[in-house]
C-alpha cells in the first residue's frame, strides 16, 4: 500500500472525531428515505400485519447488526472500504471490487437525485399547482449536492446531520405516523392487526427484503467509521441508530399502503396527510444525505485508485456526473440492475467480515498478497449461491444464505495468528 494514499491507509488520531452518539445520528438519517418507506409497503397484502411487524423487527435487528459490525471494523483497523477490501483480497485484485463499487454507488446516487427530482415535482404541484420541467429540479439538487462535496464530511456530519437534520426528521416521522395511526383508529385497529395476508411472501422472504436496506450500506460504512474514536461505540450507535429507522420507515409504509386506497401512490398519499406537504418536505431534504453518503464514499474509493486528486474535487466530479445521469438515463427502468450490482456486495462483506474478524488495527503492509485466491474464490461462489438461492429457494431469501456461507467458509480457511 501507498501511505500516501489516505483511502488505503489507516485514519490518522486527528481524525477520529465522530463519537457513538455522532454515529448514531448519522445512521439514523441515513436509514431514513421514501424509498425505504416505499419497500416496507411492499410487504402488505403478500403477508398478515402482525408477521410483516415481525419480519420488520427481526430484519432490521439482524441487518443492523450485520452493518455495525462492519462499521466496528473500519473504526478498529482504521481502514476505508477499499482499504478493508485492499486488505482481504488483496492490492492488486481488490481494484474490481472498488470499481464496481463506484459504478454502484454513481447508480445510487443518480437514482436519489430522481427520487428528489419526482418528489420536489410532486410537492411543488400540490403546494402551487406548478407544473414545473423535472430537469431544473434535478440541477437544483444536483447544485446541492456538489455543494456540499465541497465542504468537510466530519463538519457536516457533526454540526449539520446531529443538531439540524436529524431533529427535522424525527419530527416529520412523528407527524406522519401519528396522522395515519389516526386514520386508522378511524377505520379500525383491530381489523388491521388482525388481518391475515395472501400468503405470496414467507416470513424468511419478508426478513430478507428488511435486511435488504441496512446490508446496502456495508460497501460504505467503513468510508466513516474509521473517523470514530472508540469500536465499542461505532457499534452500539450504528446499530440503534439504522435500526430504529429501518424499523420505523419499514412499519410507516405497512401503515401507509393499509390505510389509502389501493391504487394510491406512496408520494400522493404522504400529501394528501394532514400537514404532509411539510413533513414530506423535510424527508425529502433528508434524502440528500443519502445522496451524499453514496457519491462521498464513492469518492474515497476513486481516491484509492487516483491518490493524486483529492476525495473533494472527485467528489464534486462524481456529483456532476450524477446529475448529467439523472437527467439523461431512465433511472427506474435501471433500478433491476443497480439491485443486481448491488448484490455482489453482500458475500463481498461476508468475506471480509470471515476473515477480519474483530478487526483489529491495521497498517500498510508491503508483503500483502496482490492476490489473495481463496478469499477472491470464496466471494465468486458467494454470488453463486446468492443468486441460485433467489431463484430456486425464493422462500428462504438469498441474502442470509449468502452471507452466512461466505463467512463461514472464510472464517474457517481465514490465517491463524
Amino acid at each position: 500500500m501507498n501511505t500516501s494514499n489516505t483511502s488505503l491507509s489507516p485514519t490518522l488520531p486527528a481524525e477520529r472525531v465522530f463519537s457513538g452518539l455522532s454515529m448514531a445520528s448519522l445512521w439514523f438519517s441515513l436509514g431514513v428515505g421514501l424509498l425505504v418507506i416505499q419497500v416496507g409497503a411492499y410487504l402488505v397484502p403478500a403477508m398478515g400485519t402482525k408477521e410483516a411487524f415481525w419480519a420488520i423487527l427481526v430484519g432490521s435487528i439482524l441487518g443492523s447488526g450485520l452493518l455495525a459490525w462492519t462499521a466496528k471494523l473500519g473504526c478498529d483497523s482504521g481502514l476505508s472500504s477499499a482499504g478493508l477490501m485492499h486488505h482481504v483480497y488483496g492490492p492488486g485484485f481488490a481494484r474490481l471490487p472498488v470499481i464496481l463499487n463506484i459504478v454502484q454507488l454513481v447508480g445510487w446516487t443518480t437514482f436519489e437525485l430522481v427520487i428528489m427530482r419526482d418528489g420536489t415535482h410532486a410537492i411543488l404541484l400540490k403546494a402551487l399547482g406548478a407544473d414545473i420541467s423535472p430537469l431544473w429540479s434535478t440541477l437544483l439538487w444536483g447544485l446541492v449536492l456538489v455543494t456540499l462535496m465541497m465542504g468537510s464530511m466530519l463538519t457536516l456530519v457533526r454540526k449539520f446531520v446531529s443538531r439540524v437534520g436529524l431533529p427535522l426528521v424525527v419530527l416529520s416521522l412523528l407527524w406522519l405516523t401519528w396522522h395515519f395511526v389516526g386514520v386508522l383508529q378511524v377505520q379500525g385497529t383491530e381489523a388491521f392487526l388482525s388481518r391475515t395476508g395472501t400468503g405470496e411472501m414467507g416470513m424468511l422472504s419478508a426478513i430478507d427484503l428488511v435486511i435488504a436496506m441496512p446490508v446496502s450500506w456495508l460497501p460504505l460504512v467503513a468510508d466513516y467509521a474509521r473517523h470514530a474514536k472508540a469500536g465499542n461505540t461505532t457499534f452500539k450507535g450504528t446499530w440503534v441508530g439504522y435500526a430504529l429507522a429501518n424499523a420505523w420507515c419499514y412499519a410507516l409504509g405497512v401503515l401507509v399502503v393499509s390505510v389509502s386506497a389501493p391504487d394510491t401512490d406512496l408520494v400522493n398519499a404522504l400529501l394528501l396527510a394532514q400537514g404532509g406537504l411539510l413533513a414530506l418536505g423535510l424527508i425529502l431534504l433528508d434524502e440528500i444525505d443519502n445522496a451524499y453518503g453514496d457519491i462521498y464514499s464513492g469518492a474515497v474509493s476513486a481516491h484509492s485508485l487516483q491518490p493524486s486528486v483529492s476525495v473533494r474535487h472527485l467528489g464534486m466530479g462524481l456529483a456532476l456526473l450524477c446529475t448529467a445521469l439523472a437527467v439523461v438515463l431512465p433511472m427506474h427502468e435501471l433500478e433491476p440492475f443497480l439491485l443486481t450490482l448491488s448484490s455482489v456486495f453482500i458475500p463481498l462483506y461476508g468475506v471480509i467480515m470471515g476473515r477480519m474478524g474483530s478487526g483489529q488495527a491495521q497498517q500498510p503492509n508491503k508483503t500483502e498478497k496482490s492476490f489473495n485466491v481463496s478469499a477472491a474464490l470464496i466471494w465468486m461462489v458467494g454470488i453463486v449461491v446468492f443468486h441460485a438461492s433467489a431463484h430456486y429457494t425464493p422462500e428462504y431469501g438469498s441474502t442470509l444464505p449468502s452471507l452466512a456461507f461466505t463467512f463461514l467458509l472464510s472464517w474457517v480457511t481465514r490465517k491463524k495468528a
